[in-house]
């Protein structure tokens, strides 16, 4: 079983800053890319950031310059850096990552149950 746990979200300020982690656990063989999305109310699931194993990132232009994403391999952790939030990040941010699980030779995409992101005076 795998399961991915984020933490971190809250309500904050426009102009403030918040850290978002997310470990993934289980009988993990190894881990590829992991990512965060967003989905705001009324709205399609967005991707926000993306780290490969090898430390290439990708991430949306409206995040650009403000967002920076880091993953912890020992840890089987990412992160997610968010600066200078605007009101419209707020969204509920999902942990996404591609796995290979020790009872299996594929590699599957596994979701987080999501956490709220709130930013607003």
């Amino acid at each position: 079983q795998v399961q991915l746990v984020e933490s971190g979200g809250g309500l904050v300020q426009p102009g403030g800053s918040l850290r978002l982690s997310c470990v993934v656990s289980g009988s993990i063989f190894s881990i590829n890319a992991m990512g965060w999305y967003r989905q705001a109310p009324g709205k399609q699931r967005e991707l926000v950031a993306a780290s490969t194993r090898g430390g290439s990132t990708d991430y949306a232009d409206s995040v650009k310059g403000r967002f920076s994403i880091s993953r912890d391999n020992a840890e089987n952790t990412v992160y997610l850096q968010m600066n200078r939030l605007k009101p419209e990040d707020t969204a509920v941010y999902y942990c996404n990552a591609q796995l290979q699980t020790y009872s299996g030779p594929f590699y599957a995409t596994y979701w987080g149950q999501g956490t709220q992101v709130t930013v607003s005076a």
